[in-house]
């Protein structure tokens, strides 16, 4: 797609145009105030129609706990077991083998399997350098078993993982006799199916390489799935986290844990809680956890707020994921058309992407930095305020993913180590960044959604080139406005 050519000629987009007139009555919010929203990867939109679902369901029904035998209960039950089979549904699993788990977030997801998980010294743990905090997370748990945490490292210069290093990280390791796993279970691999810095998108592919060679999978699909078709007939982690208000806004409070049955069996929780056990004795020191999903669901779940979950999946659907798919594919290359095109009148580049500079093998978020005409990076910080100021909503910094921050600012690891050595010496982020010779501490980042339009994406670059472009580096710029 050329960068001088409009995105609504194009054909991939002229034929999302659906899309522009659900913006018009059920996004019309996104409009109101002359605002642009670009943060989809931080959390969708809602649509008119599902909050007022919400409050028609509260205000013509009655609900309470669903611990319980008595009619509101029961009805309160109903709409959560419903809401699990149109989990089931959306994503096309059998649910004769997988369970829907209802969490608090996506990290409460992740945070169900690493306590869970049996590690041990020859049961390790596998991660991506690319990976959300929440999965990074999973590496003290593993750490206390006294196993090993093995990074896969990115690649320059599109930040991805090459399944060579992935196979590489799952070499066998020497077997100990133990009684309590299967000899074939050797580890778990956590990735994301697409990356929330660089919006790459790693293989799905190697869900079966893992599984084939003894691994579980965690596939982190929160990125993902808003813009994309899951499978789960077709590609079959062991784990998969989902964040529901990061696919279509609201709820917010609400994530899923997606477990095969065979893969939750082999854990065990390091504790239980009201609404996990089915008998429990305090005198005798004994419990009887329960058989189905609500063994991982401590307390009492959200059941207000569960069935907007259902209706949810039922929007996106009546709307068409496909549809969606191929309106933030198309936006996304013309973004990044727009960008790289972007120079100073010395000829320059306006802008230093991270990730592909292509739609393929991607999704819709962007990541970046604004350059002086001398080379030098503007401070994200900066970006921050002053796109705040013209009203647009994007995310900067490392955006909970240090891992594609430090591939993409390209910080070898024995630099890191020797910084973090210091400890102590370094109690604010500036003395970080000066310490590892960084100008800025992290990235600007543009993610487009379910309702992105080209207008988003054309005031966003006319904004960045008036306001950026043939602009001299000047520290006192940020001193007054921001200190970290």
């Amino acid at each position: 797609m050329r960068a001088d050519r409009p995105v609504e000629a194009h054909p991939a987009y002229a034929g999302t145009r659906r899309i522009d007139e659900l913006r018009a009555t059920e996004y019309a919010h996104l409009d109101r105030d002359g605002h642009v929203y670009l943060d989809y990867a931080g959390a969708g939109v809602a649509a008119r129609s599902q909050y007022e679902a919400h409050h028609r369901r509260l205000t013509e029904g009655l609900f309470s706990n669903p611990h319980s035998e008595n009619p509101t209960s029961q009805a309160a039950g109903a709409l959560v077991e419903s809401a699990r089979r149109a989990v089931l549904s959306f994503f096309n699993a059998d649910p004769f083998e997988y369970a829907v788990i209802f969490t608090a977030n996506a990290t409460g997801a992740c945070r169900l399997v690493g306590e869970a998980y049996r590690f041990d010294r020859d049961v390790p743990l596998v991660l991506t350098a690319d990976n959300h905090n929440s999965v990074n997370g999973l590496r003290e748990y593993a750490r206390r078993a006294g196993t090993a945490t093995r990074y896969v490292p990115l690649r320059a210069p599109e930040l991805r993982v090459a399944e060579s290093d992935v196979l590489a990280a799952m070499a066998p390791v020497v077997p100990r006799p133990r009684r309590h796993d299967p000899p074939e279970r050797r580890g778990l691999l956590a990735y994301p199916a697409q990356s929330n810095f660089t919006g790459v998108q790693h293989p799905l592919d190697w869900v079966e390489l893992a599984q084939r060679r003894g691994y579980d999978v965690l596939l982190d699909a929160a990125a993902y799935v808003p813009t994309n078709r899951l499978d789960l007939r077709a590609v079959r982690p062991d784990f998969v986290c989902l964040s529901w208000y990061k696919m279509f806004g609201y709820p917010t409070g609400i994530g899923c844990l997606v477990a095969r049955w065979e893969a939750l069996a082999r854990l065990r929780r390091p504790w239980f809680a009201g609404g996990t056990i089915r008998a429990v004795s305090v005198e005798g020191d004994w419990h009887e956890a329960m058989d189905d999903e609500s063994a991982f669901e401590d307390g009492t779940l959200n059941f207000l707020s569960i069935p907007d979950v259902e209706f949810g999946l039922d929007w996106i659907s009546s709307i068409g994921v496909d549809l969606v798919h191929a309106r933030v594919t198309a936006l996304t290359g013309w973004l990044l058309d727009r960008l790289t095109a972007l120079r100073h009148s010395n000829g320059r580049p306006l802008v230093r992407v991270y990730g592909p500079t292509g739609p393929e093998r991607r999704g819709g978020t962007v990541s970046f930095n604004f350059l002086h005409p001398d080379g030098t990076l503007v401070d994200e910080r900066l970006v921050a305020v002053e796109s705040s100021e013209a009203g647009f909503s994007l995310r900067t910094g490392c955006f909970c993913n240090p891992g594609a921050g430090e591939g993409a600012f390209d910080i070898p690891g024995p630099t890191l180590r020797g910084v973090l050595a210091r400890g102590g010496a370094l109690r604010t982020i500036d003395e970080y960044l000066d310490a590892l010779d960084l100008p800025t501490g992290g990235a600007v980042r543009v993610s487009l959604g379910l309702v992105s339009n080209a207008a988003d994406v054309e005031r966003f670059v006319a904004f960045a080139e008036s306001t950026y472009r043939d602009r001299e580096p000047d520290e006192r710029a940020l001193a007054p406005r921001l200190r970290c």
